[in-house]
């Protein structure tokens, strides 16, 4: 098993990932987002890399089943019924529901890596029950860091090094390219304080400053579900066979 991270989106092509095992990470917020919405009964959630997309997608579900979510710089866009913060994502608002997600770099991600053979959706709520499954899967594992506008982002890059680090206690002879060690030593040097980076990151500064504390402080807890969402056809679900509630 060979591990790469890939710390920027803009670094590779989509089809780079074709046939390949992937991770996509966005911690602040869509990924932790998508985890939450599935935690609370959502149907599925479906990525779209523009604005138009989402609104062109949701005029094709009918009969209320169906809810548009998503943020630029942060803020729930105008029209949408809601923004993109975990804690919007509760049981009573999404159960049973469709949601179609635009976010500034999460979604765009996601639907990069659309042409992998198995892609998985990580954060750090989640993190452990991805990292016992890729491990058991096998295979070499391409995790991508959303980041932040197409560049660097430390939130997730740390969360990339924790995920290697938590593979690497399942399966001790996995093989880390250069990117991978150095996600690695970072886990290392900042994974202590998780909430500490995450509120003075570049992104979580911004959160803060918006009201967002508690989504930092949310996106933070590292494994409190056991949960794994997939990609699949357009679409994020958690497989039946692998859908086992909270921790």
């Amino acid at each position: 098993m060979k591990i790469n991270i890939n710390f920027s989106p803009s670094l590779v092509e989509e089809l780079y990932f074709a046939g390949k095992n992937t991770v996509v990470i966005d911690v602040l917020r869509a990924t932790t987002t998508i985890v939450e919405a599935l935690k609370n009964g959502a149907k599925e959630v479906i990525p779209v890399s523009t604005f138009e997309f989402a609104q062109k997608a949701s005029g094709s579900f009918f009969g209320g089943q169906t809810l548009l979510g998503g943020e630029r710089n942060t803020k729930k866009i105008e029209g949408f019924n809601l923004g993109n913060s975990p804690l919007e994502y509760t049981k009573d608002v999404v159960n049973g529901k469709s949601i179609i997600l635009f976010t500034t770099n999460g979604s765009k991600s996601i639907v990069k890596a659309k042409f992998s053979k198995n892609l998985f959706i990580c954060s750090f709520i989640n993190l452990h029950t991805v990292a016992k499954h890729t491990a058991q899967l096998g295979n070499d594992l391409e995790i991508l860091c959303a980041g932040r506008n197409g560049g660097f982002s430390i939130e997730d890059s740390v969360c990339a090094g924790k995920l290697v680090a938590e593979i690497l206690t399942h399966n001790s002879e996995a093989v880390l390219t250069d990117s991978a060690k150095a996600g690695l030593v970072l886990s290392k040097s900042y994974g202590k304080s998780l909430l500490k980076i995450l509120k003075e990151s570049e992104h979580g500064k911004i959160l803060v400053a918006n009201g967002f504390m508690d989504d930092v402080k949310y996106c933070a807890q590292v494994g409190i579900i056991d949960l794994l969402p997939v990609y699949s056809e357009g679409t994020i679900k958690i497989p039946a066979s692998l859908s086992n509630g909270n921790v």
